[in-house]
């Protein structure tokens, strides 16, 4: 009992917005009379909400350096936009050189800015700040203030195509290949799950006991399941929660299992300690905003695959959704701790609140009013958790 106290206090933050998540879903189901939970919606959530999760995941390496933000990320999300919407729909660039392009661009804007934050040091607020400004301002000219668009077909298939039914076909009422992927995903998290907890106990770490480990198991295949279902009642797969699942992996990898993710966690625990054990904390940082530019890039090309169109007002304020996304998930704003599933989880609080209360007529003002809330209560929490712990 003690171990499981012990467990828990130490992953609080996530529990305690896993719980909240749940919550919150429980209410609106309630309150939306079931229709939050309806298929059509489930998959509307995920569409929607694409950016938010993309830049979240790039927003956390950031706020892992030191509590640093990225204020820039809506801005470059619209000006990647402007940039595909010239190059593929004004100049009738191929497709794929056309995104490969924007991709490059995305990259630069990183280098840019990791230049000056990095390396010369200059506060990432203010760098950030610029930014934000200075590519809001090239979009609008760049689009001359007007709407660019349609796309072609195959750019729209980014944020608005499925997956074909491979094992259902046409005529199915179910879609039998999103079951299927959703039964391989949850026994490869099974397996991961118990070859991680032999790791453990062979090199003598402490894990949280038998009851607690399969009772998270059993939720997040409860969770798989019921995702799953919801898609397959629909349209199956769409082929953006494929890109998005690749970069949760992929970044949970990379913070989880390799040094160069270990030096995020170090040098935003203790810069000065870092330095002395031998880390580069200026290339480390330098990283953290390449890796924003590059995933503020691949979210704008989502953004204008999904509105069919370059806006000047793409990703107005996408960056303090990104921002609220990583603390509400558990990030700390002093940097150092944080995971890539607590921003995911924080996402989708930011996701389901949005929803829920759209379908219950809730005013946009209100909506802002409780989101507002929402943030200060999360990093409150992050506070005074601290405060207690020490």
């Amino acid at each position: 009992m003690d171990s499981a106290k012990f467990i828990f206090k130490n992953n609080i933050r996530q529990y305690a917005m896993l719980i909240a998540l749940v919550v919150i879903m429980i209410f609106f189901q309630i309150a939306t009379k079931g229709v939050l939970l309806v298929p059509m919606n489930v998959t509307n959530l995920v569409l929607q909400n694409a950016y938010v999760f993309i830049l979240a995941i790039g927003m956390t390496l950031c706020i892992l350096t030191g509590g640093n933000i990225d204020l820039s990320v809506g801005s470059v999300v619209g000006f990647i936009g402007a940039l595909a919407g010239t190059f593929i729909v004004i100049m009738k660039m191929d497709m794929a050189l056309g995104i490969a392009l924007a991709l490059l661009v995305g990259l630069a804007i990183g280098v840019w800015q990791g230049f000056w934050i990095a390396f010369t040091r200059i506060p990432a607020f203010i760098v950030t700040l610029a930014g934000m400004l200075l590519f809001r301002g090239l979009t609008v000219s760049m689009l001359k203030g007007l709407t660019v668009g349609p796309f072609p077909e195959s750019f729209q298939m980014i944020s608005s195509g499925f997956v074909p039914d491979f094992m259902g076909g046409e005529d199915a009422t179910i879609n039998v290949t999103t079951l299927a992927a959703g039964l391989v995903v949850a026994v490869l998290f099974i397996l991961s799950k118990l070859r991680q907890r032999v790791a453990r106990r062979k090199n003598g770490l402490e894990d949280m006991p038998a009851l607690l480990f399969y009772g998270q198991i059993l939720l997040v295949i409860v969770v798989i399941a019921l995702g799953s279902y919801s898609l397959a009642l629909y349209r199956g797969i769409p082929i953006i929660f494929i890109i998005i699942g690749v970069l949760i992996l992929a970044y949970t990898f990379f913070t989880q299992r390799t040094v160069p993710g270990r030096y995020l966690y170090a040098m935003g625990g203790n810069e000065k300690a870092a330095k002395l054990s031998g880390i580069d904390t200026n290339k480390v940082l330098f990283f953290a905003y390449v890796n924003m530019g590059v995933l503020s890039a691949v979210a704008g090309i989502s953004v204008a695959s999904r509105l069919n169109a370059a806006s000047p007002l793409a990703g107005l304020n996408f960056e303090l959704d990104a921002i609220a996304s990583c603390f509400i998930g558990g990030a700390s704003a002093s940097g150092g701790i944080g995971t890539v599933i607590g921003a995911i989880i924080g996402g989708l609080v930011m996701g389901v609140l949005n929803n829920g209360m759209s379908i219950m007529g809730v005013g946009s003002d209100i909506q802002q009013v409780i989101k507002g809330l929402v943030l200060l209560l999360a990093v409150g929490f992050d506070i005074m958790s601290k405060k207690k712990g020490s």
